[in-house]
């Protein structure tokens, strides 16, 4: 069967100099098509359609952020708005400022931020925590460095439906022992929302969300399932990794991966150091986004609503007439 092949292969592409390049084009499609089919019982393997590298830039009173989503390159991604990648060193911060319409989330890398609103609400989250904040029909917060030296974290929105974006504001908070997390094969996840590995977070996502945080040691391989409908992308904190395919180029540290349509993704760590990155998913809302800033509405008299709102300290915004942070 084998020589039957080889000589079908050889007689379509015969041996000349000038068709050398076929046949290498058949291995390589070859190869190609193995290494896909490494789906590890994905229907679908997803697979990297876009790579964007997240350059440092200021934000809010002398932050560094490294802003992977809500760039030229990669302004939106339904539901998600923005992922910052920030770097706060004392006296730098996130002084008072507002928000309306969606959500911010929160997660902490090194040292801590502490957090205080116009509502009473205070607290601080350190390495490990979690904040889930449903800005809602409005807030007023400031987000200050907890400690000396440099804080680190990420920071998603993501984009609320037209018919929760006057909610209610309301949080939800987990310390790092809280969020539940799992092991296998070398391959260790932190579940800040959705499922994997047969573990569940307790964080409600009123625009379903998956946020997991996987390490693999060197050698180590993932495979995680991921709704077909959702939108998906991948960060990379430290280290390098192959996503999509085994044999696919290395992706490194502080680039978003968006990926491409199917029902998982395989993630092979292939260097001697560890590899750690963000897995998020979610549901596309699938409606109209305009953006003024702080404020994400889905038409131009919302925003301008919403900018009066917030300059007369109504509906929504009724505290912020006599508040600041302390």
């Amino acid at each position: 069967m084998k020589a039957l092949y080889n000589k079908l292969l050889f007689s379509l592409y015969p041996t000349t100099a000038k068709s050398r390049n076929n046949i290498k084009v058949v291995s390589s499609i070859r190869n190609i098509m193995s290494a896909s089919n490494q789906s590890h019982g994905f229907n679908t393997p997803r697979l990297v359609t876009k790579k964007v590298l997240a350059t440092p830039q200021y934000e809010g009173d002398g932050a560094v952020v490294r802003r992977g989503i809500g760039r030229s390159e990669l302004k939106f991604l339904d539901p998600f708005l923005m992922l910052d990648d920030f770097s706060v060193t004392p006296p730098a911060g996130f002084p008072d400022h507002p928000h309306r319409g969606f959500e911010t989330v929160t997660y902490m890398l090194q040292g801590g931020i502490t957090h205080q609103d116009f509502a009473g609400h205070k607290g601080t989250i350190h390495a490990g925590d979690v904040q889930w904040m449903t800005a809602g029909r409005g807030i007023i917060h400031s987000e200050m460095p907890a400690g000396e030296g440099t804080q680190k974290g990420l920071q998603l929105w993501i984009n609320l439906s037209s018919e929760d974006k006057m909610i209610e504001p309301r949080y939800q908070e987990l310390l790092s022992d809280d969020i539940q997390r799992a092991e296998k094969d070398g391959a260790e996840v932190r579940v800040v929302a959705g499922e994997s590995m047969g573990v569940r977070s307790q964080v409600y996502t009123r625009t379903p969300t998956m946020f997991l945080d996987f390490t693999l040691k060197p050698r180590a391989q993932v495979h995680q399932t991921i709704p077909e409908s959702w939108n998906a992308f991948v960060y990379v904190i430290e280290g390098e990794g192959a996503f999509g395919l085994r044999n696919s180029s290395q992706a490194a540290a502080h680039h978003v991966l968006v990926l491409g349509s199917g029902d998982g993704l395989s993630v092979w760590n292939r260097s001697s150091k560890p590899l750690r990155f963000v897995l998020i998913a979610g549901q596309p809302i699938n409606e109209p986004v305009v953006q003024h800033g702080p404020f994400v509405m889905n038409t131009q008299a919302e925003i301008e609503q919403t900018i009066e709102d917030y300059h007369y300290c109504k509906n929504g915004f009724e505290m912020a007439r006599y508040w600041r942070s302390q």
